[in-house]
């Protein structure tokens, strides 16, 4: 993403003897139902300094940061939220079936903060203390989440071998992760970010992903068109961090847990759903915002 943006024959052999009757075939296991209601012990309350709170004239959006997978460029969003750098800036580069653009204050495409380019967090380091929750095992790789950030990593039984102790992992691109745009220069990173409206695995490992939408995927999907948008565009009307929102206006925030029983069970039954086919972003985070 620019910051300017077998066929195979089997022989049966046949005998001068009677053939066999062919053997029933067992029915298809039903998939599980979806999990019960989720409990209280189903739910956690994010930070609220890892929350962004993105309303825009097509309503809100909010989005949980993970530094866990991209510590630097977290740290950036907080720095211009709090700035309020973002208020009035528009979506300028949209494309359906892919990504929502903005954080540009010349709302084109070329410009950026006057603070300097952050290093790219393609990978990032997971250790014994890394809250992932693994959703399936393929031996040499490991998917799961982080909070609500989709993840592969290597396997952990690596992590003896490297210097470290910890394994490489990163973001999948999944509807509703938050990249981080860029020039050619894999470290040019600075103000300007994207949303995802669907999933695209071709950005892994080549945009840092530094968190996911978990309220307002709908306006994610609602936001116009256009590479450029047409005027008007749409456009953030204001971006803070939930921390620094008053008390009394300051929405009440809870996302299921994915080391919770509840989310097991949706894993299971995505898993069995979808077959051959899963992948993590089939697996369905609920959030409450009162």
């Amino acid at each position: 993403m620019r910051k300017t943006p077998v066929l195979i024959a089997a022989l049966a052999a046949l005998s001068t003897a009677a053939v066999a009757a062919p053997k029933p075939v067992a029915p298809k296991p039903a998939a599980p139902a979806a999990p019960a209601k989720p409990t209280a012990a189903d739910w956690r309350t994010p930070r609220a300094e890892d929350v962004l709170v993105i309303d825009t004239n097509k309503g809100r959006i909010i989005v949980e940061m993970v530094p866990e997978a991209a510590p630097l460029y977290t740290d950036r969003m907080r720095e211009l939220a709090l700035e309020h750098f973002f208020d009035g800036q528009t979506f300028f580069r949209v494309i359906e079936d892919f990504m929502d653009q903005t954080g540009d204050p010349e709302n084109r495409g070329t410009g950026g903060s006057t603070k300097p380019d952050v290093k790219a967090e393609f990978l990032f380091r997971r250790g014994p203390e890394t809250p992932f929750v693994l959703a399936v095992d393929q031996s040499v790789a490991e998917i799961g989440f982080i909070k609500s950030l989709p993840v592969a990593t290597q396997s952990m039984m690596l992590a003896p071998m490297t210097r470290d102790g910890k394994i490489a992992g990163y973001g999948l691109y999944c509807p509703g992760v938050a990249g981080a745009a860029r020039g050619e220069d894999e470290n040019s990173a600075n103000s300007q970010f994207f949303l995802m409206r669907a999933a695209f695995p071709k950005l892994e490992r080549k945009y840092t992903a530094w968190g996911r939408v978990i309220a307002g995927q709908e306006v994610v999907t609602a936001i116009k068109v256009g590479e450029p948008v047409p005027d008007p565009q749409d456009r953030m009307e204001r971006v803070r961090l939930l921390s620094d929102i008053p008390e009394k206006e300051r929405p009440k925030v809870r996302v299921i847990d994915p080391a919770g029983k509840w989310f097991k069970a949706e894993i299971a039954r995505a898993q069995a759903a979808k077959g051959a086919e899963f992948t993590a972003c089939d697996v369905n985070i609920p959030v409450e915002v009162k």
